[in-house]
């Protein structure tokens, strides 16, 4: 069963994707797509990767076929390297975003990695700032490397990347595997803003959702490790208790007690 995170955010079953209902548009939600990752790895650490960009690309297309979407909506870091795109990944991210906005827009919203490719490509994406919004009445967005505009307190639910969470799994003999994990729960209000300024009510907060990495190249949180640190500014505290789940929708219980 997937996770159940909202009736207004509903996971794909299998796919680190969800789908949104914004009212008047049905957004497909991914997060941390790196496009030109194996161009940053190749010159941060020497490591030779053969490209998976055509994978990628084409996993997106399929899903915005499957789901029936009219937006793409990017939870930030859309693109990999943090200055202005150049070379290969700059043609990674061209083909990209033709492709996808040959079949519907894209909202980016802008995350840590992505001040190059937001300046870059203005005329092709719809950018929302580092603080996130809220989409149509009940859908919070942000990437989740800064504080968030407290209006995003307002949504039923706060959809967020970044951290690219991911779970540690032990077999019986010993064995272990490392898979890409959805966490969501209730939102601390008072944790997940630096200030708010507003009287809100508090006493209906709306729900997180942390969605795991689209490019599952791209490392992660390991959530239930000792010695781990979350990324955001505002968790773990923000998400005091809350579920992991995998991409199949399989249930992991306490994301702090896996």
């Amino acid at each position: 069963m997937a996770p159940a995170a909202s009736p207004a955010v509903e996971p794909v079953v299998g796919e680190p994707a969800a789908v949104a209902d914004l009212g008047s548009e049905r957004a497909l939600l991914v997060a941390d797509v790196h496009a030109g990752i194996e161009v940053g790895l190749r010159y941060e650490r020497g490591v030779e990767l053969d490209s998976r960009a055509d994978e990628r690309r084409e996993r997106l297309c399929a899903l915005i076929a499957e789901t029936d979407a009219d937006r793409v909506v990017v939870l930030g870091d859309l693109a990999h390297r943090i200055a202005a795109p150049e070379g290969d990944e700059r043609e990674e991210l061209v083909e990209l975003i033709r492709t996808v906005t040959d079949r519907v827009p894209i909202t980016l919203v802008e995350g840590n990695h992505d001040a190059g490719v937001a300046e870059a490509f203005v005329a092709d994406l719809d950018v929302i700032g580092a603080g996130g919004d809220v989409l149509g009445d009940s859908v919070g967005v942000v990437h989740g490397h800064t504080w968030p505009d407290p209006a995003l307190l307002d949504a039923d639910v706060v959809c967020m990347g970044h951290e690219h969470p991911q779970v540690r799994l032990e077999d019986a003999v010993g064995g272990s595997r490392v898979e890409r994990a959805w966490l969501r729960g209730t939102l601390d209000p008072g944790a997940f803003v630096e200030e708010d300024g507003n009287e809100r009510d508090r006493s209906d907060p709306p729900e997180l959702v942390v969605f795991p990495a689209f490019n599952e190249r791209s490392g992660g949180t390991w959530v239930n490790v000792d010695g781990q640190s979350f990324l955001a500014p505002f968790l773990p505290d923000a998400l005091p208790a809350g579920d992991a789940y995998l991409l199949d929708g399989t249930r992991l219980g306490d994301y702090r007690r896996v």
